[in-house]
């Protein structure tokens, strides 16, 4: 029994050995598949998503909102930086108010004019009653007493002058510039919440389709991790393989053309990278041709038509030069 079965395994694998001598074969063309250059998208800030405004497959132009966070920390510090704001413009127009009271100066220097009369009436009052005192005409008691009027007009006068050059100090004009950079620098951080609050409404940096969305409404997302990925035409491209003895006929910037199943006219790519170390053929590569374990990797930019295939398509890759079906 043992040798029976060895002889059947033995027949069968010589059947499969001609199954594969004489399957038809593409010569020249390099197996592959094609491939993207997602764009992962996430908010700037973590927070929980608001809306998902795209689906799946969706087409999506440049500028296109993509989906929105919730801002309840940063609505409610816009408003308390939006009221220290109107405090500030409160202040500093009581401030430019201050410097810039024509009428309240006015009154001031009405005020030393009369504080001038009141002091040389007093004045002149001191002067009779020191007469009359030296000709003994009134008592000690009257000249006190006009001396002491003298001293309250006189008291009153500087008073009044100090209250003019008060209003009048240009140590309030740097009171004024002082509030005036405070004021900057609070419009300042409103801009910067502002621009924060709009930026997670996200919109797409690209025109391209939704490859997947990670995230729904409700979830919580951390800053930068991704809740959908974006493909633009330009991002698709196709990844082969090339056996070390053929490397030598691809360049940077070449351009090689595509087959696939179904495919009816003639698609291109635009080779823009070439491996420089060999490595191991992946396990779904099977070539047709060479049977070696090393090859290089090689990747290719769709044009055309070609950038509407879909991700994970077998393809076959030939050089132009070479391109016969």
């Amino acid at each position: 029994m043992k040798r029976v079965a060895i002889v059947a395994i033995l027949i069968a694998a010589f059947v499969a050995w001609q199954v594969w001598r004489s399957a038809p074969r593409d010569e020249g063309a390099f197996l592959g598949y094609v491939e993207g250059d997602l764009r992962y998208i996430g908010p700037i800030e973590g927070e929980r998503i608001k809306s998902v405004a795209v689906e799946v497959g969706d087409k999506v132009a440049a500028s296109a909102p993509l989906f929105a966070m919730e801002t309840p920390v940063l609505d409610q510090q816009r408003k308390e930086v939006a009221a220290r704001i109107a405090q500030m413009e409160a202040q500093l127009q009581n401030l430019q108010a201050a410097l810039n009271r024509p009428q309240q100066v006015a009154v001031l220097e009405a005020a030393v004019t009369r504080a001038e009369a009141a002091q040389k009436l007093s004045r002149l009052t001191y002067d009779r009653q020191k007469i009359l005192y030296t000709k003994g005409d009134v008592p000690k008691s009257t000249l006190d007493s006009a001396e002491m009027a003298l001293s309250r007009d006189e008291a009153s006068l500087t008073e009044a002058k100090r209250q003019v050059t008060a209003a009048l100090l240009t140590g309030r004009s740097q009171e004024i510039e002082g509030a005036e950079a405070a004021l900057r620098q609070a419009r300042s951080q409103l801009a910067q919440l502002d621009i924060r609050i709009s930026r997670q409404s996200v919109v797409a940096p690209a025109g391209g389709s939704i490859e997947d969305v990670f995230f729904r409404a409700g979830e919580m997302v951390n800053a930068g991790q991704p809740v959908l990925s974006l493909l633009p035409p330009e991002g698709r491209k196709t990844r082969f393989y090339v056996p070390q003895d053929m490397l030598a006929q691809f360049r940077m910037g070449q351009r090689v053309r595509i087959f696939c199943d179904g495919c009816q006219e003639p698609l291109y790519a635009q080779v823009f990278y070439i491996s420089s170390q060999e490595e191991y053929t992946p396990p779904v590569i099977f070539s047709d041709v060479e049977r070696e374990k090393l090859v290089f990797k090689i990747e290719a930019r769709m044009e055309g038509a070609a950038i509407n295939l879909p991700l994970g398509l077998p393809l076959r890759v030939r050089l132009e030069a070479a391109a016969t079906r």
